[in-house]
């Protein structure tokens, strides 16, 4: 019978993944903002000057100009009689409306809100006007040009001007053809119905004009939510990918205790102390390292020495020359001098630097100068460690979860079982039966306990470090594996190649769940590990000759882990796969693609 273990594949390290490409939704937006149009309200910011060259009618350009060549046609359609009658007038005002035409294709009308550009929307609406006014009025054949004229009213301004236009230009046309002397009644109807066909015209431009800037606002809106939550993926994106590349010595106590060795080396003192700003009381300070003195952990504000006092309020370097004579001491009862500097992070101050000598004047300008330089770089480092620390804490709540779970499978079983033994000899006891043997059995079990609390507590600290990379982890847990449980184990491991140690440690905990799984629930014989690592790239597996999970059930097994090898892998931006099949064993892979 084939196992999965027949079909394991080494295959070549993952490559890596294609270049990012960013793009700036703000820009895009404020692209799309200048193209589209503006609704009544933006009147305002024009006029105020905070919005400028804003092409309000190029939103509206494909169907002003549709529009303009269909009023043409129709115009050119109707002149054709005054054509063949030699009617030279119409003859002329249909070339200027046919220029007309020429010209706004080629150079579509602009309209941003200043004077220049409303003189030209008039101009387009007077020509009409004086086109129909001269060739029979509302008979005239470029009666319908006027339709034009409206419509680009008020696609650029709204309700009111498209309305105001429309009537201006229907008085314009109506009042010279009802002073005519032959004008009927009939004339009056249709100088009426053309009148409510210009005003109509003018409120659907208007309406379309508000429904177009609604658009757009929502559009805008829309790109800007976009925008933001674009942005916060990409700085959520490089943070993940900077704590993952960060050394495993960025911690605070380690960071401190470097920052008091560089003062050792770069000055000549004999104290130095860093407090740093309690964040849950401010009337307090915590005394972070110490050198050469012995003080409390924590000091109030109030029992500051005067030098100290005087860099908290200033925020800025204090030195000393001579304490004892100047209101000392300091730190120190013997401080003859010393230099005081606030430790200052994000535009505000974490803490406070104090290196102190016996000698009155100890301290030169050159020592000034060095301490000035020296404190931006380890305030920004010890503040860098403190966040770092509070981020690493947030999977506390998870990682004791999972020690929970490990000493509850390993040893909460066992304990229950001694407790029941214990039970049923303190009762065969009772009855007077013969519990010799029974202890001795309860004595190797209890031997038997103990050992895998050891073994419990060891596998709970292995983990891979600076000093010990995956493949040596990885061979030291599965022999332990191995003598306890009688497994053959073979690992192929990449040596002398490492991960960033965050994203090699969550790799190791994800080998450790799927070999810890193999020696629980396989009933394995034998079990095959494979590392490969390019330095940028990883693959892991796991392959075991197990009875393996019915099918479509292994994804959701989650008392073996399975959802914690998960979340491992999802937390380094890695792929798990997990294929199963009943009585050909188990393989678990974990890609991590480099980037």
């Amino acid at each position: 019978m084939s196992t999965l273990m027949d079909e394991v594949e080494t295959g070549d390290d993952p490559a890596a993944d294609a270049p990012r490409h960013r793009f700036s939704w703000r820009q895009q937006t404020a692209r799309l903002t200048r193209a589209g149009g503006l609704s009544d309200e933006d009147d305002g910011l024009i006029a105020a000057g905070l919005v400028d060259d804003i092409d309000r009618l190029a939103p509206f350009s494909p169907a002003i100009l549709a529009i303009r060549w269909g009023t043409t046609a129709v115009s050119i359609a109707l002149a054709i009689p005054f054509f063949i009658e030699a009617d030279w007038t119409v003859v002329a005002w249909c070339g200027v409306i046919i220029a007309l035409t020429l010209i706004r294709t080629a150079n579509p009308l602009r309209y941003n809100g200043d004077t220049r550009s409303l003189i030209a929307v008039l101009i387009e609406v007077a020509i009409p006007v004086l086109a129909v006014a001269s060739t029979g009025y509302w008979t005239s054949p470029f009666v319908f040009s006027l339709v034009t004229a409206i419509i680009v009213a008020g696609f650029a301004r709204g309700f009111a001007f498209a309305l105001r236009v429309a009537g201006a230009s229907a008085l314009a046309v109506a009042l010279p053809d009802l002073a005519r002397s032959d004008f009927e009644a009939a004339d009056l109807r249709v100088s009426a119905q053309w009148v409510v066909v210009m005003l109509m015209v003018a409120l659907v431009a208007g309406y379309a004009r508000r429904i177009s800037g609604e658009a757009d606002r929502q559009h805008s809106v829309a790109l800007d939510r976009l925008g933001r939550l674009a942005d916060a993926n990409a700085l959520l994106f490089s943070l993940h990918r900077v704590t993952q590349t960060l050394p495993a010595s960025f911690d605070l106590d380690e960071v401190l205790d470097t920052t008091i060795t560089r003062l050792r080396g770069l000055f000549d003192y004999d104290a130095a102390v860093i407090l740093l700003l309690d964040d849950t009381d401010s009337s307090m300070w915590t005394v972070a390292r110490r050198d050469g003195t012995r003080l409390p952990d924590r000091i109030p504000s109030a029992q500051l020495p005067p030098p100290l006092l005087q860099t908290a309020a200033t925020q800025s370097l204090v030195a000393q020359g001579n304490l004892l004579r100047e209101g000392g001491p300091g730190m120190v009862p013997s401080t003859s001098s010393g230099l005081y500097m606030p430790l200052r992070a994000r535009g505000s101050m974490i803490g406070l630097l104090s290196i102190e000598h016996s000698e009155a004047h100890h301290f030169s300008a050159r020592d000034v100068e060095l301490l000035n330089g020296f404190v931006e770089p380890a305030a920004l480092a010890i503040d860098n460690a403190r966040w770092f620390s509070r981020l690493r804490t947030v999977g506390a709540d998870e990682e004791r979860t999972r020690i929970a779970r490990d000493l509850h499978d390993r040893i909460g079983q066992s304990l229950a079982y001694l407790a029941f033994e214990l039970d049923r000899i303190v009762s065969a006891d009772t009855k007077g039966d013969a519990v010799g043997p029974s202890l001795e059995q309860l004595r190797g079990d209890v031997r038997g306990v103990i050992g895998e609390v050891r073994d419990t507590l060891y596998d709970l600290r292995t983990d891979v470090s600076d000093s010990v990379d995956m493949a040596d982890t990885i061979e030291a847990y599965a022999k332990r594996v191995a003598e306890r449980s009688n497994l053959e184990v073979r690992l192929f491991a990449d040596r002398g190649v490492r991960l960033p140690i965050l994203q090699e440690r969550e790799m190791w905990r994800i080998a450790q769940e799927a070999l810890t799984n193999v020696e629980r629930h396989a009933q394995a014989r034998k079990v095959r590990i494979v590392w490969r690592c390019n330095g940028n790239s990883a693959a892991l597996e796991v392959l075991d000759d197990g009875v393996g999970f019915p099918e479509g059930r292994s994804g959701r097994l989650d008392s073996y882990g399975i959802v914690g090898m998960r979340e491992r892998a999802s937390s380094i931006g890695a792929t798990l796969e997990l294929v199963s099949a009943q009585d050909k064993g188990t393989r678990v892979r974990c890609l991590l693609q480099g980037g």
